[in-house]
């Protein structure tokens, strides 16, 4: 928590009242509407939603995802074990070692290997398609889940098979980041995670003795190559890119079939023509993810405002997409609209690895979709989840 700062406007929104959790447009708007910057109290850190300044931040290195040395308190013996693993991974640390890992990484998200994955993921999309049963079905589970965990564990080289246990996993740990977070949600993130660690533990011994063209067996030949990536890091980044390289992309495909079946635009003539711009639009109108934070690694000023050491500053990536000062009519879904780049996955150091990924799986599933069901439609509204700061779907029930 960061201490408010002198003049800093305080604006008090709960992320778990339910009208804000279904539409939080009316509170961005009037955060912005406060200036560039603002003090969210349930928070406890000053956050901006302006489009320019979240771009800014995000490139600005005076501020990371890592709080500097002595500046971040020990976590609770209970979540010990939790905070282990995350301390490791790559999304939470700064150079030399964000470098080091992100370097080793990289050598699988070629864009060679990513643009080979587009048949596979047509492919995938049609046999789930082929799949469904009756008049309607759950999109969530029957089609946006499956697609993201099966195309990641193809890639890292994980076993198919354990794709529903490591969404079980995934979501667990995951909802240690969501507002909705207690004892219990503490406790099964805690229990995933060790469940998690010793199962890829076990793996990573097997792919040793067994190795192949992919992602697992690329980092295992780093580390036994001498490029310094310890086996705890082995494994923490394995759980970054299993848990990453599908919880967000599974909320783009359930939030990107809404607002294209609520725009009443053509979706088949969408992602014949305009797949690519689609997608963007997509990320840009409603994006899986609405709060990053960042902390000063050292004192800054940013918009007038001094954010001391180790203080921090929350990015509403989610408000920034909607800044009318950027956005003609920002709150339309409109994929013809061009204009300045999103911030939904990131920028500067810590932009998303896997994004190219993530925009292939969307560009190629949502037209697979759209192409075999031309006539699909929603049965009823769909309501979003208690998992702020994501922003995913409860269910997406479907008329096939």
């Amino acid at each position: 928590m960061t201490s408010k700062p002198d003049l800093l406007p305080a604006l008090s929104q709960s992320p778990r009242d339910a009208g804000f959790i279904q539409a939080p447009w009316a509170f961005y708007d009037q955060a912005r509407g406060a200036g560039p910057l603002f003090y969210w109290p349930e928070y406890g850190i000053p956050c901006t939603g302006d489009h320019a300044l979240v771009g800014a931040v995000l490139r600005d290195r005076r501020f990371g995802r890592e709080a500097p040395p002595g500046l971040r308190p020990d976590p609770p013996a209970h979540l010990a074990p939790f905070y282990a693993f995350e301390a490791l991974s790559m999304l939470e640390r700064e150079p030399p070692a964000h470098t080091r890992l992100r370097k080793l990484v990289m050598r699988a998200f070629t864009s060679r290997r990513i643009a080979g994955l587009g048949p596979d993921i047509a492919a995938l999309s049609a046999e789930l398609i082929a799949g469904f049963s009756g008049d309607s079905v759950d999109l969530l589970p029957a089609w946006c889940e499956k697609i993201p965990v099966v195309v990641i564990c193809r890639l890292l080289g994980v076993p198919e098979e354990m794709a529903d246990q490591l969404l079980v996993w995934s979501h667990d740990m995951v909802a240690m980041y969501q507002a909705r977070r207690d004892r219990a949600v503490e406790d099964r993130a805690v229990a995933a995670t060790l469940a998690f660690g010793a199962f890829l533990r076990g793996y990573i011994d097997h792919r040793r003795r067994a190795p192949r063209d992919d992602l697992l067996s690329a980092l295992i030949a780093a580390e036994e190559a001498g490029d310094k990536l310890t086996p705890d890091e082995l494994i923490a980044t394995c759980i970054l890119l299993l848990n990453a390289g599908h919880e967000a992309t599974v909320h783009g495909l359930g939030n990107g079939v809404k607002a294209v079946l609520e725009s009443r635009l053509p979706p088949p003539a969408l992602f014949a023509h305009r797949a690519a711009e689609t997608v963007e639009e997509i990320l840009r109108f409603d994006p899986p993810l609405h709060l990053f934070t960042r902390y000063a690694l050292t004192e800054a000023e940013i918009a007038g405002i001094r954010i001391p050491q180790g203080g921090q500053i929350g990015l509403l990536l989610g408000a920034a997409g909607r800044d009318p000062a950027m956005y003609r009519e920002p709150q339309r879904f409109d994929p013809e609209r061009g204009g300045p780049a999103h911030h939904a996955l990131g920028a500067g150091i810590h932009f998303c690895v896997g994004a190219p990924l993530a925009r292939l799986e969307m560009q190629v599933a949502l037209r697979d979709l759209f192409t075999r069901l031309p006539t699909l439609r929603l049965e009823s509204p769909p309501l979003y989840a208690d998992r702020y700061h994501f922003r995913g779907l409860e269910a997406l029930r479907v008329a096939v």
